[in-house]
């Protein structure tokens, strides 16, 4: 079980495609209900802010995980990032319900060495392969069951995502791979070996799109995406499988309107140049950004406020990841508005292969841009006795100000030291974490609610209790 102890004392990201129905923007998230008031009766011990170590678990750089690398000259971070064909545990020609995790597990377990955990995605079509995993992910025991198509501008062979059977091997895989690793930690937790999971197996490098052969057929590609309704299948069967894993998907697809589903920005945060006119791939138009951009099309579907409850992730566009906060806070040149990206994505974690292998962790810029992403805890003061005996109550308080929550239910731990200063016996809290939400948050222009940059108050700071004793 992971734990976070106190003391008591490659890809190119395209056109979207299908979305979900449109809707109006959600605006502003209604803010966590007040909680407990911190107990007065105990003796208050304050605390200053001091800056969190740069790497943290589940947050920040992702680089590539590649057999044999010696991820301690990475920037230091909680991730690395892999792909996997769907082929690779998907073997058996006869069978589509057989699977072979061996290639996954070794991963798991490489990265875990490292202290740190997976994001990953499983694809059927990868333009050229990965280099370390094939380019055709289609499983053999769909040979001859659907109708295979070519995308003749990626090189890549398609399958008839539609297809029955084609349906339910995506499906099966689903269902398999949760059964297996949702539910495989302690308590039916998820394995805590993993920490993301981007929903993939659809479109070019699972990222669900097939551009140019795509929806828009004026261009005269023929389209290869499923339907609708095939999307609506594969979500909630994502959305069924999986209680404790946090899932992206790309776009706010069909299905993806109420899904427990996060999303992730392949494209952070860059400016793409169209027709003589630059632009963002990031933020929403307001904010200079093409029509299709991810926060828009969020904007577009109301789920601009996914974060709150499910991550945001997704990956620093490869031609800016080595200057990325050379303009920081803002941007430069084909970088757009990093802080303003942040904030308003709520990004959480992003691969990023070269700022991972070149940045310093004494760049000031880089480190403020770290810590500013996902979640940033505090303990601003806590409420304790200076002796115990018996029975006895601490009382702690926590604050987040990063741009996003803790997602997973860690347990915290509560230690009692001796007059030296020695732990001499712990005890596990019910405390969630995920109930420290950011206390600010920044508002889209869209929402009407001041000029921009304007920030809302949102999350509180969470007083946590317990009672504990001292046998034993």
């Amino acid at each position: 079980m992971r734990r976070l102890v106190t003391a008591a004392v490659a890809a190119l990201s395209i056109l979207l495609l299908p979305t979900a129905a449109s809707a109006a923007p959600a605006g502003p998230p209604a803010r966590p209900p007040v909680g407990p008031a911190a107990d007065t009766g105990l003796t208050t011990h304050t605390y200053a802010y001091a800056d969190a170590p740069l790497g943290q678990p589940l947050k920040g750089f992702a680089p590539y995980l590649f057999p044999g690398d010696n991820l301690s000259t990475k920037y230091p971070g909680g991730l690395v990032w892999s792909y996997f064909a769907l082929n690779e545990v998907m073997k058996d020609p006869a069978s589509c319900t057989a699977f072979d995790w061996s290639v996954f597990e070794k991963a798991l377990d490489e990265a875990a060495v490292w202290g740190r955990q997976v994001a990953f995605r499983f694809y059927l079509e990868y333009p050229g392969g990965s280099g370390t995993h094939p380019g055709n992910g289609i499983p053999p025991c769909l040979n001859g069951k659907m109708a295979l198509r070519t995308n003749g501008f990626w090189g890549t062979v398609s399958p008839d995502y539609d297809d029955p059977d084609v349906i339910n091997a995506l499906v099966g895989f689903i269902n398999a791979f949760a059964a297996r690793y949702d539910h495989a930690g302690a308590g039916g937790t998820a394995d805590p070996r993993i920490g993301f999971m981007s929903l993939g197996l659809v479109g070019l490098w699972g990222e669900w799109h097939t551009w140019p052969y795509d929806r828009d057929t004026a261009d005269g590609y023929p389209d290869l995406m499923p339907t609708d309704a095939t999307i609506r299948t594969i979500i909630g069967a994502y959305d069924t499988a999986f209680d404790n894993i946090q899932l992206e998907v790309r776009y706010p697809l069909a299905g993806t309107e109420n899904a427990n589903i996060g999303f992730h920005d392949d494209s952070w945060p860059y400016k793409e140049w169209r027709n003589g006119q630059l632009k963002g791939m990031t933020l929403p138009v307001s904010m200079g950004g093409w029509d299709d951009a991810f926060l828009q099309l969020q904007l577009n579907t109301g789920t601009e406020n996914r974060w709150v409850t499910q991550s945001i992730g997704g990956e620093a566009r490869p031609e800016i990841q080595g200057s990325l906060y050379a303009g920081w806070p803002g941007g430069n040149n084909q970088v757009d508005d990093v802080l303003a990206a942040t904030e308003l994505t709520h990004i959480t974690w992003m691969i990023n292969q070269i700022g991972a292998g070149g940045y310093s962790t004494s760049d000031p810029k880089v480190a403020a841009g770290v810590r500013k992403m996902g979640y940033n805890l505090h303990i601003p003061q806590a409420n304790f006795n200076a002796t115990a005996s018996g029975t006895f109550k601490v009382g702690v308080t926590m604050r987040n100000d990063g741009v996003a929550p803790f997602y997973y239910p860690w347990t915290t731990v509560i230690g009692l030291r001796d007059a030296s200063g020695q732990i001499v016996k712990t005890w596990d809290t019910s405390w969630d974490l995920r109930q420290v939400q950011p206390l600010k948050i920044r508002a889209f222009p869209d929402w009407g609610v001041g000029a921009d940059p304007t920030y809302l108050d949102f999350g509180r700071p969470v007083n946590f209790s317990a009672t504990l004793s001292t046998a034993g």
